[in-house]
């Protein structure tokens, strides 16, 4: 793994060079922030370099988990970052389009950082519009999916940009796969929320909407960012 393609985490590594959604921001918070507690089987859908998915692996070491992607460089990619992990024989890369996907097989976790330039101009790089434009994937696509694919009890874990709540809930609702969780991530202190965390479940769980900040003015962390993110940059 060349340096300059490979990105760190304190227990495994990522070669995102050929995927066209590199790490972000928003796949290590939802890989962070999911529910992973008592999940067997996951899938993460989009999965791009893997991160997600390697993510959940580090935090349940019961999880099997399935990245699926309709890039090829993406599959290929994540399944080498699946392998040279440690938990490579819990993890499978497999090249299928969700919508695709039939229901013989059951999730206690569906988890996505999902296609989010729905009303934006469109990247000028082809696979990078593929990956990102709601055209291959819609939030209602996901979710009604979700509601067939997952266990009686399980979760929908994805985030979203916070102008798509209202197609969301309105998916949720015509999917009848309650909103949950809705946590607003804020990028600075004092700014507005720009991303949105949501967990849906048939589960009857209290609701609960809370924010997470991520950094102050002074560009420094805050302690809640750190504390959810520790066990994975090395720089926490």
């Amino acid at each position: 793994m060349g340096r300059e393609k490979t990105f760190r985490f304190k227990q495994f590594a990522v070669l995102n060079d050929r995927t066209a959604m590199k790490v972000g921001t928003d796949g290590v918070l939802l890989g962070a922030w999911c529910p992973v507690e008592g999940v067997h089987r996951v899938l993460d859908v989009g999965t791009g370099c893997g991160v997600i998915a390697l993510m959940v692996a580090q935090r349940n070491s019961e999880a099997v988990i399935t990245g699926i992607d309709i890039d090829e460089g993406a599959i290929e990619e994540a399944g080498l970052n699946y392998a040279n992990s440690p938990w490579s024989e819990r993890l499978t890369a497999t090249l299928a389009d969700f919508n695709d996907m039939k229901d013989n097989d059951r999730y206690d976790l569906i988890v996505s950082n999902p296609p989010y330039f729905t009303d934006s101009l469109l990247p000028p790089d082809a696979s990078r519009t593929l990956a990102r434009h709601t055209c291959s994937l819609t939030y209602r696509q996901l979710i009604e999916g979700a509601a067939r694919l997952l266990a009686g009890d399980g979760t929908l874990a994805l985030i979203s940009p916070t102008d798509a709540e209202g197609d969301i809930i309105e998916a949720a609702t015509f999917a009848s796969l309650p909103v949950r969780r809705i946590t607003r991530v804020i990028p600075i202190e004092g700014a507005a929320p720009k991303r949105t965390l949501w967990l849906l479940s048939r589960r009857d769980i209290p609701y609960r909407e809370d924010e997470l900040t991520i950094a102050r003015p002074d560009g420094t962390f805050t302690q809640e960012y750190i504390d959810l993110t520790r066990d994975f940059y090395l720089k926490m």
